[in-house]
Formats: C-alpha cells, structure tokens, sequence
C-alpha cells in the first residue's frame, strides 16, 4: 500500500560528504553518530548505507536506537551508546558488548554489579564534566571511579575518555571551548598519572571537528555534516574563510522528502482556501492539494509561507498547513495534474527547498525539523 510521502536517501551525495570528511579530518576514526532516527534520515537504512561505504562504528543516544543497530547491522560494526541506559537495560547492553559513556557514579555501580553478575566487563567511555554541566564526572568524582576501577580488576574495560563542547557551532562561545579543551587534557594527564588506560580520546561533534582541529584526536563524533547539513551558517562560512575559497558549499544534501499532487482545483477571486480566513484568492487561482501535513511533520507554522517543487517550480503553501494536507498555489503551472511528484525537501533540476530555508521561516533548528520526520515514513537508498 502506498504511503502519503516517502524519502530518499542518495548514495551519490552521501559518498560525496563521507569523501569531504575523510580528507579534511585525517587519519581519525568517524563514529557516525545516528541519534534521533539517524537525523530522520531512518536508523535502517542509513547504517546499511554508512557500512557500505566503510563506516563501521555508530553513536547512539539510548539502549533502544542501539538495538534497533544491532538488528540491522550486517558486520562487526561497533555501537557506542551516548546517553540513556536503564538499569533494566544495561544488562543487554553489557551482555552485547555495547560500550556506553560513563558520567555518574550511579551507573558506574550498576555497571559493575552487572559485569560481575555476568562475567562479561563494561565497555565504559568515562565522560568529563569540562564545563557544558551536563552529564559527566567531576574531579571528585573521577576519584571514586579509579578507585573502582583499580578495586574491580576486569569488570570495568576503559574504551575511551571524552567530552562534548558547549557550542562550537558559533564563535561566541570560543573562550568556553577553549578552556573545556585545556581542562579535558588536564584529566586525561591525571587519569594516566594514576595508571588508567584511557583509550581513546574523542571530544568534537561536527562543529568543534572543522572549526577547532586540534579537538579531533583519536575520534570524532559526526552526525549532522555526514548528511549533508552544516551545524551553522557561521559554521559553513569560517570553514571557507579558513579554507580562503569562495562561496561553494562541498557537502550534498542525502535526503529527498517526495510526494505527489492529490487533487487539484479552480478556486475564485475572492475565496477563501482552507480553515479560517488566512489566505483569500485575490484572482482565480489554481490550488494543488498535497497528502502530507503537521502529522506527517511537515510544520503548521509553514503556513502560508512554506514552498515545494512540482516540474522544477517554486511553489507556495497557501492557506493553513492541515493535520494531513496542504494547499498548493500552482497558478503558475495550471496544468499540473494528480499524481505528479511534489517534492517537499530536495532538488529539482537547478532549484531547491532546504531544510535551512524551512528553519528561517519557522525558527527552528535543521536537526529539530529533520528528526521531526515521523519514523514510519518510508525509506529509500537510490543512487
């Protein structure tokens, strides 16, 4: 049964970005972080997408999107669970040779009692409190995980030390990078004074990566460059500033939101269109109605604002966004039948419709409109 909408993924674009990446950040291992439904690209396809082209370790944020990883993965690929575990949880994820951040000392005796209760060692990545105050062990704290680490031989296995900065998306926040930086490598040093091996050192996401090189170390953790977004406009113009080349951006969108022209009608000078009163017909207009709306995630607030394409045009939303549809003003393009692609984000021929562009219109962030794309919306790998 076909679905209102569906969304492509394009092998071609994301090979593009993953060659950007590997030549800019060097001899570093990618963690390919698929939080949030992989961006709302789909965890499923994407892993098989990110593994056919050499990527084999993926960062989660919970024990569920780990299993869902588990589930698809086709090799040996390592998981790596950044936030949310249960205590009901940790057992499979031990049990599965899931490493997992380390950031309180509530998980840390939960890790243990169940590493000794299976006989199988936590794969732990202590996370620092440098500064962000978010998750992560203080000094004080560290004493007491050394303390167990040295107490509880072979229960705890020390994969990694990291961190995450507080906004290296934006220049703003340059001094409290900087120090949190400073401060990560001040306990690494003591961690391995008090004969810890920490493993690998991993601190930058996709903003601190290309704007702060020096934070990129053993491994980085990317999520939102990989699909073909920048963490921030001034993120995209201090990297060509650096790089000194002009206005070119060398990342590729993966994905294509499609759907197609359900039923289409003359409306008179005059008319209404949809609820209220928000948009008359100020001459008679030809109106495409398109199966897809804020139940689908495509925003209420792009009422009257948002844009399509239908054969290589830039087409207005007119009237309120519905639960399960939108008006398309086609006036320009009245012989647009049902059934004709509609593509909500992605190209058509020389034009576009971001996710940037629907960000400036409705204030939203790119990561909060993609990962708002409902899950059961269907994914597709094309080339």
């Amino acid at each position: 049964m076909q679905r209102t909408s569906h969304i492509e993924l394009s092998r071609s674009s994301y090979r593009t970005n993953l060659e950007f990446l590997r030549e800019e950040l060097g001899d570093v291992i990618i963690s390919s972080v698929i939080k949030g439904n992989a961006y709302g690209h789909g965890i499923r396809p994407f892993v098989e997408l990110a593994e056919e082209h050499g990527i084999d370790h993926f960062s989660v944020f919970s024990a569920d999107e780990a299993r869902e990883v588990k589930n698809v993965t086709r090799h040996d690929s390592e998981v790596m669970i950044m936030g949310y575990i249960s205590d009901e949880d940790i057992e499979w994820v031990i049990t599965n040779d899931i490493s997992f951040f380390l950031f309180d000392i509530h998980r840390l005796h939960k890790a243990l009692e169940v590493a000794a209760k299976s006989g199988k060692p936590a794969r732990i990545h202590i996370e620092l409190e440098t500064g962000f105050n978010r998750t992560g062990f203080t000094k004080d704290e560290l004493t007491e995980l050394i303390r167990c680490i040295k107490e509880n031989d072979g229960l705890l296995k020390v994969e990694g030390v990291c961190t995450h900065y507080a906004g290296a998306e934006s220049i703003a926040n340059h001094v409290r990078v900087r120090k949190q930086k400073e401060l990560f490598e001040e306990r690494c040093t003591w961690l391995k004074r008090e004969g810890i091996d920490i493993g690998l050192r991993h601190t930058a996401c996709s903003a601190a990566a290309l704007s702060y090189p020096d934070t990129r170390m053993d491994m980085v953790r990317i999520g939102i460059l990989q699909y073909g977004f920048w963490p921030s406009r001034e993120t995209l113009i201090r990297f060509l500033t650096r790089k000194g080349i002009e206005r070119c951006d060398p990342l590729k969108r993966i994905i294509c939101w499609k759907s197609e022209v359900m039923s289409v009608k003359k409306i008179t000078r005059g008319e209404f269109v949809g609820y209220g009163t928000s948009y008359l017909a100020e001459q008679d207009t030809y109106v495409a109605t398109v199966p897809v709306g804020y139940a689908h995630g495509y925003s209420r607030v792009l009422s009257n604002q948002g844009r399509v394409l239908i054969r290589d045009h830039r087409l207005g939303v007119i009237g309120m966004v519905n639960m399960n549809m939108m008006m398309i003003d086609i006036s320009e393009n009245p012989g647009i039948k049902e059934g004709e692609e509609v593509i909500l984000i992605g190209t058509d021929g020389e034009r576009e419709v971001s996710v940037a562009s629907f960000g400036e219109l409705s204030n939203q962030l790119n990561y909060e409109l993609l990962v708002r794309i409902p899950h059961n919306i269907p994914r597709y790998i094309v080339d």
